[in-house]
């Protein structure tokens, strides 16, 4: 128990409690303070646990004890004087077993989720870092979280990657936008499929031509939890190599950060 005002207080008011009351016990003999000196108990252990909250209760036994020989016209304790403040004793004791218990267990609880918090923003950090595409989908196929990798390869904006939108919404995003290196007619078809290999969690990697020259290949895993992960490694030098020769110029150009080759070959083009 670290000594500080949450650990002391109860204690303290527990003692101010009973000395009041043997202050006023003339004035008003027939008050119980059984019930405030429980509530007590478990504030104390509420704030700093069952070392608190056993001391309250100590305390309370002895002020009631106090109380009841200030009672008493001879020395010593009878059978009814006995009975009460065993119940009292009992009462108080499970309490601060209670209260401390609960409090360890909520304790613990908050600091294995901060851990489990801090680890999961450290991996979310680790996963922007790499250059293949993680999106994370929970049971009903919302994205939970989308690496910064998917979000240039689809140039999907932050405020709709952190609103946690459904798979579908992403590939309509990809049409829309025309990240997809297929026919219009195509396109349909292509996203019905992608759909169901999410839905039946279906591992078969498969290669995703993007408009810009890139080629991602696509695997989807399935959680234990019912969600799926989403993979979108590129290898567009592993599959451009069995291009035509003729065309390496071409699909470099379209790879150029600065965009000046496939300046040139659009206006050869044109």
């Amino acid at each position: 128990m670290r000594f500080g005002w949450r650990a002391i207080s109860g204690p303290v008011l527990t003692a101010a409690i009973a000395l009041l009351a043997i202050l006023l016990d003339r004035h008003a003999p027939a008050l119980s303070l059984a019930p405030l000196f429980v509530g007590i108990v478990a504030l104390a252990g509420s704030l700093s646990g069952f070392a608190s909250a056993l001391g309250s209760a100590g305390i309370a036994v002895i002020g009631a004890t106090l109380l009841a020989l200030s009672h008493r016209s001879a020395p010593g304790f009878d059978v009814t004087d006995l009975v009460p403040l065993g119940m009292l004793a009992l009462t108080t004791a499970g309490t601060a077993g209670i209260t401390g218990l609960m409090r360890e267990r909520l304790v613990d609880a908050f600091a294995t989720e901060q851990r489990n918090h801090a680890t999961a923003a450290r991996l979310s950090a680790a996963l922007d870092q790499v250059d293949i595409g993680i999106v994370l989908l929970d049971a009903e196929t919302r994205a939970e979280f989308i690496n910064r990798a998917f979000r240039d390869y689809f140039a999907l904006p932050d405020e709709v990657a952190d609103g946690k939108p459904p798979f579908i919404a992403l590939m309509y995003h990809g049409r829309d936008t025309g990240a997809f290196e297929l026919p219009e007619d195509e396109l349909s078809t292509f996203i019905a499929r992608r759909m169901e290999m999410v839905r039946i969690g279906d591992a078969t990697p498969i290669n995703i031509n993007l408009r810009n020259g890139e080629v991602l290949r696509f695997v989807c895993a399935a959680l234990p939890d019912g969600g799926r992960m989403l993979s979108y490694t590129p290898v567009t030098d592993l599959v451009r190599h069995t291009d035509a020769p003729a065309r390496a110029d071409y699909y470099r150009a379209l790879r150029d950060p600065t965009g000046r080759n496939l300046i040139r070959y659009l206006r050869v083009a044109e």
